[in-house]
């Protein structure tokens, strides 16, 4: 999904980054003039940078569930749209933004980077939407058969990153298998080519594949039930939360009565999904049904942001820097100071 890591992407940043300062003065001036505008009116401007991902985020944009939870605060919503996490972080870094969707390789870039923001929600945990797919004549049936075998995946991407810990949490020697490094269109062609014997990715080639006689013997989802988690979360400027925790409050609750409405009434959760990003609504039902949604309570618990998130964040981070995509990762407490699971807690109490 649109958000995964390719290395370049993080080159990017860092050259964004060092650039930032020299534009950073009329960022500034923009941003002045705007709260300045703000204060003559009383209104408080919330930006939230989102993606379309047929997740809660977008749920609750299409029912209107945030600014209905922010009725009476005086409070302005603004939507703005990104095509990647490397583009949200940009906004972060810019101050454009208040609040934004990344995944998690890139909130451990940014984090890595000292963004100044703090992760509040999971908007959803990567399920059987990436998967490990062979060919059903590789003689491929579990993980140990895949020695000696090439298998396709997106060096840098979430893929890789569970692929390479699937065999590692496995024993199994990751230079006993021959990983070729493809984007996902070229991986299908290799599939249909005969040149691979299959391939770790997301929708919507990984259903290409399987329709093209392949089958899955591994997916994200089966890794996060051991605690191998990719993810897409909510991140906030953290100055933006001390100035105003009251806003982020009842923006996590809409998000919170999101997830909630998806498991109530799944129907009309796929079709106003599907009327936003103006898709079928039988493709908004596939994806949204192959994503992990937690509540508050869920949310709160030691396996995502009470406690395991910050480990997963740290391991990411160490993942990319191994992948040249960032140049360090600092230490893990740098990792639990960026996420503020408060949020998730009240609700869930």
């Amino acid at each position: 999904m649109k958000k995964f890591i390719n290395v370049w992407v993080y080159s990017l940043l860092a050259a964004f980054l060092l650039i930032l300062s020299a534009c950073g003065n009329q960022t500034n001036d923009s941003n002045k003039s705007a709260e300045s505008d703000n204060k003559k009116s009383g209104t408080i401007e919330f930006n939230i940078g989102y993606q379309s991902i047929p997740n809660v985020e977008i749920l609750t944009k299409a029912l209107g569930l945030i600014e209905e939870k922010l009725k009476g605060m005086n409070v302005e919503v603004k939507w703005h749209h990104f095509d990647t996490g490397i583009d949200v972080n940009r906004a972060v870094a810019a101050g454009s933004i208040d609040a934004g969707l990344v995944g998690t390789p890139m909130a451990a870039s940014g984090i890595s980077q000292e963004l100044p923001y703090k992760v509040v929600w999971i908007h959803d945990v990567l399920g059987d939407n990436e998967a490990l797919v062979v060919k059903q004549d590789s003689g491929i049936q579990s993980l140990e058969d895949l020695a000696g075998k090439e298998i396709a995946v997106t060096f840098g991407s979430t893929p890789h990153y569970m692929l390479l810990n699937a065999l590692k949490l496995n024993n199994i020697d990751e230079n006993s298998v021959t990983l070729l490094d493809m984007q996902p269109q070229d991986m299908f062609a290799a599939w249909e080519g005969g040149l691979i014997d299959g391939g770790y990715v997301w929708q919507p080639v990984l259903g290409n594949m399987i329709n093209s006689g392949g089958k899955v013997i591994l997916t994200s989802g089966d890794l996060a039930d051991d605690g191998l988690i990719t993810a897409e979360v909510c991140v906030v400027n953290a100055d933006f939360i001390e100035k105003h925790p009251e806003i982020i409050e009842k923006y996590i609750e809409a998000f919170h009565e999101g997830v909630e409405f998806y498991r109530s009434s799944p129907e009309e959760a796929y079709q106003a999904v599907a009327d936003e990003l103006e898709i079928p609504a039988e493709d908004a039902a596939q994806t949204m049904d192959q994503l992990i949604w937690l509540n508050a309570e869920e949310q709160a618990s030691d396996k995502y942001l009470g406690g395991a998130m910050a480990d997963v964040l740290k391991d990411t981070a160490d993942f990319l820097v191994d992948q040249k995509s960032i140049a360090s990762a600092p230490d893990l407490e740098a990792f639990k100071e960026a996420i503020d699971s408060q949020f998730v807690r009240s609700i869930a109490k």
